[in-house]
């Protein structure tokens, strides 16, 4: 993986990780810090990856990336965009500071996560500092390297509670040849069905958003395929450039419906994030919703209770994420049955046993 003992950042952090679990001190990671409102509470003092930058290896035509915790993620994105590639799942940026290591640690993925998958779903390997100050290597930067438990992936999402991730190695793909967006207008009811529909066909439909009456799909890959698909689907061709914009803002909570919820959010509202079946009905929940990912995910901006959406989403075979606002005491995220719960106590006992990295971020008490 490349990330040398003898590094002088490197070593830097193992020092800092090791006083702390000796003194039983938190420790926060923090990058770029464009992740800091999503989570359980903030505490410790900063264990700074920002040093810890610039992309290691990079193989064009083997599809494979390998970049260190630090490394902005506007520069690894401008990188593999100057070869023709991308990150598919497109991660959320949220500003220009985010880094390469939230990105794994966050899990977060953008409006094409149902079409390519999810940023676990492209980890090859990983290198990690635990809680004792080790550095340990998992995968590797092919996609069949996996013996035993495939822990690298399990870092994606992980809000850094397992410990530093240091280095990753990540599949790019090539960007698309050929993309088109279509406007359609539907009903909540009527989006939910005609994407199910289209999901069960050999449509090249990479993502989809439809909030306040208005369906937006996006078409990507080959020329001939996007052209049928888009004669088929029907519905009014965006410009391109307005397209981007959209998606774009879309994918960093700039467009309207995240500009409003965040002016709802200063008001005591909360904006939640809901993961269900894609062929959930409709959600009879008060506020605003937008659905994604051919509606396995509904962004609701609402003061309802946590109580009730957390209830609603499971009826449905689902779960909610408190995403930005309302009150954390209770956690942000759904809590977990007891065998999954202890299962997640016994991961984080083995790789941070002092519970020195970002107490309380993922699952609170741990």
């Amino acid at each position: 993986m490349g990330a040398a003992a003898a590094d002088p950042a490197l070593a830097a952090l193992q020092a800092q990780v090791r006083d702390a679990a000796a003194e039983g001190r938190p420790l926060r990671i923090r990058g770029g810090g464009s992740k800091d409102f999503y989570g359980g509470p903030l505490t410790g003092e900063w264990l700074d990856t920002t040093a810890l930058a610039g992309i290691s290896s990079y193989e064009p035509s083997e599809l494979v990336v390998t970049a260190r915790a630090g490394t902005p993620l506007a520069e690894l994105e401008e990188a593999l965009a100057e070869r023709g590639q991308c990150l598919p799942f497109e991660p959320p940026r949220f500003g220009e500071g985010g880094t390469v290591g939230g990105m794994v640690a966050a899990g977060l993925a953008g409006p094409a996560r149902a079409a390519a998958g999810g940023v676990r779903d492209h980890v090859l390997g990983a290198t990690l500092l635990n809680g004792r100050a080790e550095l340990l290597s998992f995968g590797g930067q092919v996609m069949k390297n996996v013996a035993g438990y495939d822990v690298s992936r399990v870092l994606a999402g992980s809000m850094g509670i397992l410990g530093l991730v240091c280095e990753v190695s990540l599949k790019v793909l090539p960007l698309p040849a050929a993309t088109l967006t279509l406007r359609l207008e539907a009903d909540q009811a009527s989006a939910i069905r005609r994407l199910n529909d289209w999901g069960g066909q050999p449509l090249p439909l990479n993502a989809s958003a439809w909030w306040d009456g208005t369906l937006v799909l996006r078409l990507a890959g080959a020329a001939a395929a996007v052209q049928s698909a888009a004669a088929k689907i029907g519905g009014e061709a965006v410009d391109a450039a307005l397209a981007a914009g959209f998606w774009d803002g879309l994918r960093d909570h700039r467009d309207e419906f995240f500009t409003g919820a965040a002016r709802a959010v200063h008001q005591g509202a909360a904006l939640w994030r809901l993961s269900v079946p894609a062929t959930a009905p409709p959600l009879a929940l008060s506020g605003e919703q937008l659905i994604e990912w051919g509606g396995a995910q509904r962004w609701l901006c609402t003061a309802a209770p946590a109580a009730m959406l957390r209830e609603a989403a499971r009826a449905v075979g689902g779960h909610a994420v408190l995403f930005r606002g309302g009150d954390k005491a209770a956690g942000v995220f759904a809590p977990l049955p007891p065998a999954l719960e202890r299962i997640h106590r016994g991961i984080k006992q083995a790789f941070d046993p002092a519970g020195i990295f970002n107490p309380g971020r993922l699952v609170p008490g741990l």
